[in-house]
């Protein structure tokens, strides 16, 4: 085994532990994290059915974002479409056999990669041609911006100019899931694409982009507008109130 296929090994299984436990403590904290107050962002929903349906069109259509800002929302769109898509089409490297719906969204994985690079620049662009935008900005919002970029370019080179072998590429990443490590691709490209994955997956659980999971805790957008049908109680006070 050379020693570049246990490094790559070595960083994954690291990066892999330490997306699980990060992402899995920011999500128990933010589930303990009180709410107490009713303040859903109005018009809002009277009904949990309708929380759910609100939700759904925030976490597709990013309604909030359209009613906000259309050309913002036309590159976050794009973005994140395009990042769906590209994950849905990386899901053949570890399955075996390919589901069906994988195979299916491959063609539409390869053009997404384009869609995903379109939306991540129009959103730098927003950082410094923005005013009051590039006034909040910190280094490490551009740095991740262009380190998405870089996953996105290297790997859209992967796939139109300089092509790696997959089939080895998969065989590395299924060895990896079984413990049984196989040799990765010596492709300069594909190594430096796999690094700046590690490196995204190592900082993901303390960086901004913790807002996809956040979405779901934010009580703007998970409460009813149901104040005069159910008094709101949060947890921590309803428990004060038990032990008076």
């Amino acid at each position: 085994m050379s020693t570049v296929t246990m490094i790559y090994a070595g960083m994954f299984y690291i990066a892999t532990l330490l997306l699980v436990v990060g992402l899995g403590y920011k999500i128990f904290d933010y589930s303990r994290t009180p709410a107490p107050l009713k303040i859903p962002t109005t018009p809002a929903p009277i009904t949990q059915k309708g929380v759910v349906y609100r939700m759904a069109k925030e976490v597709v259509l990013f309604e909030s974002l359209f009613k906000s800002n259309k050309w913002i929302w036309v590159f976050g769109w794009l973005f994140h479409m395009g990042l769906f898509l590209v994950l849905a089409r990386h899901l053949r490297y570890f399955t075996e056999p390919v589901w069906f719906w994988v195979n299916i969204v491959q063609p539409f994985g390869k053009y997404a990669s384009i869609m995903m690079v379109v939306g991540l620049l129009g959103l730098f662009a927003r950082r410094f041609l923005v005013d009051r935008v590039r006034y909040i900005s910190t280094p490490s919002d551009y740095l991740m911006l262009v380190l998405l970029i870089a996953i996105g370019l290297s790997g859209m080179m992967m796939t139109f100019v300089a092509h790696t072998d997959i089939v080895a590429l998969k065989a590395f990443f299924m060895g990896l899931m079984y413990f049984d490590v196989q040799p990765v691709p010596m492709d300069p490209i594909l190594l430096v694409h796999l690094a700046l994955v590690v490196l995204l997956m190592v900082i993901f659980p303390i960086s901004k982009l913790l807002h996809a999971p956040g979405i779901f805790f934010s009580p703007t957008r998970n409460q009813a507008d149901n104040p005069r049908e159910h008094r709101h109680v949060a947890a921590w006070a309803a428990r004060l109130d038990q032990n008076n």
